[in-house]
């Protein structure tokens, strides 16, 4: 991959990665971008890298030689975010270059000890301190705590406006030779919108109060161009991202869109009798309804669609007792991640005995999930046609609760 321009005195390297799960956990299909920033003053300066992963720091140190730069002529090495996709480069870059300078904050100064043995000269910055690389070209630093780590901070580039937030703002999507919002199509600007939403809902959504703030933090900055650690870089209109993850952090607590998401499973059929006519109810009240049967869908994507919905129907038998494991799972993910006051529906068969319910129970008060359910329709083994029906009924009521939730008519 080739090097290329940000802006004046600002370059971007990047490496894709694919074939992987994201932390061991989140499918990329797509693939996904670690990017990594040279800032030219009379000194010079990294701002994050990438990781160890095979052939990756290669990468990085490849595109040094493109732009002609030594690991020798690298002053300072800010790392913004200590999580090993951003700094697991450094194991190998310590071994080319052993005594560079680190500034970073303190919590990530003893991160880097425990990850990586590394106890090279740190600057230890705060909010309010700034570097300056000369040449007129003065770094500031913003602590961003737990976006989506403890120790996170963003880097300002006060003479070109560029903004490095590291994780904030990023997305998942591999990026090609065109990585900048204004070689984009709008297909492909939608494409990487998709791509930013499962990665919120995904990797930060359980730290929206504290990605709030950091929104705020950067609104008060003269921001002209916002370059994150995954994804593309936005310079044609950075506000685009700025006021997407406003929306996002927003989403946590509702209300979200005017979408329900229905999430289903069944073991033998009943359950999914019912899964029709509830989503015609919905669509006869004229609301987006997304659809996903689990455990087929990984939660990833149930995940974003529950995040962007201001609704949820729940559809799943009762097994051993309790809910069907796999929908136990999604839920219990959902309150990890603070999708909070859904309205919400809650279907399923049972055989012998029920217990669904109480384990649901149980899932949303230990998360304080807030959901405010309609009257639940169990039914012993498959559902009668009046059963059916009061379904479909269901499914048009959370509609309009949805729709009036959303539009402040409630």
């Amino acid at each position: 991959m080739q090097t290329t321009q940000v802006t004046d005195g600002v370059f971007r390297l990047s490496a894709n990665v694919h074939d992987i799960l994201f932390e061991g956990m989140w499918p990329i299909p797509h693939g996904f971008s670690m990017n990594s920033y040279i800032v030219k003053g009379d000194k010079v300066a990294i701002i994050d890298g990438v990781c160890d992963w095979d052939g990756t720091p290669e990468v990085l140190f490849d595109q040094f030689k493109q732009m002609d730069v030594k690991a020798e002529d690298i002053d300072y090495v800010i790392i913004n975010h200590m999580e090993p996709d951003h700094s697991g480069w450094l194991k190998d870059f310590k071994k080319i270059r052993p005594d560079f300078k680190i500034v970073t904050t303190a919590k990530a100064k003893k991160l880097l000890e425990a990850f990586y043995e590394i106890e090279n000269e740190t600057i230890v910055v705060k909010s309010g301190d700034t570097l300056d690389l000369g040449d007129g070209r003065v770094l500031a630093f913003e602590e961003i705590p737990n976006v989506h780590w403890p120790e996170t901070m963003a880097t300002f580039d006060t003479k070109s406006g560029a903004l490095f937030p590291c994780d904030a703002f990023g997305a998942f999507g591999a990026i090609t030779d065109s990585p900048y919002d204004d070689q984009l199509s709008q297909d492909e600007i939608e494409f990487f919108e998709e791509e930013a939403t499962r990665y919120y809902a995904n990797i930060v959504g359980a730290y929206s109060a504290p990605a709030k703030k950091a929104v705020m933090k950067t609104e008060s900055l003269p921001v002209k161009i916002i370059a994150p650690g995954h994804g593309i870089v936005w310079r044609k209109n950075p506000q685009k991202i700025i006021d997407d993850y406003k929306r996002y952090a927003a989403y946590s607590k509702g209300p979200a869109k005017e979408e329900i998401t229905v999430i289903w499973g069944s073991m033998y059929g009943n359950t999914e009798q019912a899964v029709a006519p509830v989503v015609e109810g919905i669509k006869s009240e004229g609301v987006k309804v997304n659809v996903h049967r689990v455990p087929e869908t990984h939660y990833s994507y149930v995940l974003r669609d529950v995040w962007n919905s201001s609704g949820v129907v729940l559809g799943m038998p009762t097994y051993e007792y309790k809910m069907f494991a796999p929908m136990a799972v999604v839920v219990d993910e959902m309150g990890r991640k603070k999708a909070m006051n859904r309205k919400a529906f809650r279907f399923g068969s049972y055989g012998w005995s029920g217990g669904a319910q109480k384990e649901l129970d149980e899932i949303q008060e230990r998360y304080k999930m807030g959901w405010d359910f309609l009257e639940p329709v169990e039914f012993n083994g498959a559902p009668s046609k009046e059963e059916l029906d009061l379904i479909y009924q269901r499914g048009k009521e959370l509609a309009i609760q949805v729709r009036e939730w959303v539009r402040g008519e409630a």
